[in-house]
């Protein structure tokens, strides 16, 4: 009997290149079938290491000066299919104010900008793949995909590996949120087990009294219950 293929990620559980109702995925995907290629690493290319990148893990200050809205710790694990630690990995991270709105000039979105908060840091992984950033919870925003169409909140998270190639995005989602019932992008992943990885849980040992409360995102980057990523 012929083994089975190795498979990095069970069926359903990541999003495909196209979905129909996500419109600016018809847009950008491939319309001709994939070529299969020997992966590579190029170790000559950058590496992101913790001693050549300054970390910014706390998103709620600006020069000393606190963000509007809701103060919130996010920490977690990276890790392989074999729960091993995923050291060194180099998290970007970007999301809205509390406000819905992004500190970029292409948010056009009528809602106010928060001096204090500019919605970007980096964080790393340390030897046991655990990663830790303090931020604002993100407020909903329209968006042009259908009418009346509302992005549930949520944070980006850009992972990089060993070298700048090697690099996989997704989105943290935050637990009770109504807008994940008729969200385009979430529901992109087929497999409702692997949609839900993407939901942080609310960790009360996380939250400190009377300042912040904490939220647990657990990230698997390959595997049966690997955390679905945005399509390159």
């Amino acid at each position: 009997m012929t083994k089975p293929a190795y498979l990095p990620f069970p069926p359903g559980s990541q999003p495909p290149y196209a979905v129909a109702s996500y419109g600016s995925t018809l847009k950008r995907a491939p319309l001709q079938p994939l070529v299969s290629v020997v992966p590579t690493i190029e170790y000559a290319a950058p590496v992101f290491l913790p001693d050549q990148l300054a970390a910014h893990a706390d998103l709620s200050l600006v020069s000393g000066r606190a963000a509007l809205g809701e103060r919130i710790i996010v920490a977690g694990r990276v890790t392989d299919d074999g729960d091993r630690p995923v050291a060194n990995t180099m998290i970007e991270l970007w999301q809205a104010n509390a406000a819905g709105r992004y500190h970029h000039e292409r948010d056009t979105h009528d809602a106010p900008l928060d001096p204090s908060f500019h919605g970007t840091g980096r964080v790393f992984t340390d030897a046991e793949g655990r990663y830790r950033f303090v931020s604002i919870k993100p407020g909903a925003y329209p968006w042009r995909n259908h009418p009346n169409a509302w992005r549930p909140n949520h944070i980006h998270f850009s992972l990089f590996g060993a070298t700048w190639g090697a690099r996989l995005i997704t989105q943290m989602y935050f637990p009770g949120d109504p807008l994940l019932e008729i969200d385009p992008i979430f529901h992109a992943v087929p497999d409702p087990a692997a949609r839900a990885r993407l939901v942080a849980a609310f960790d009360l040992h996380l939250t400190q009294p009377e300042w912040a409360l904490g939220y647990r995102f657990d990230i698997v980057l390959r595997g049966l219950h690997a955390t679905p990523m945005e399509a390159q």
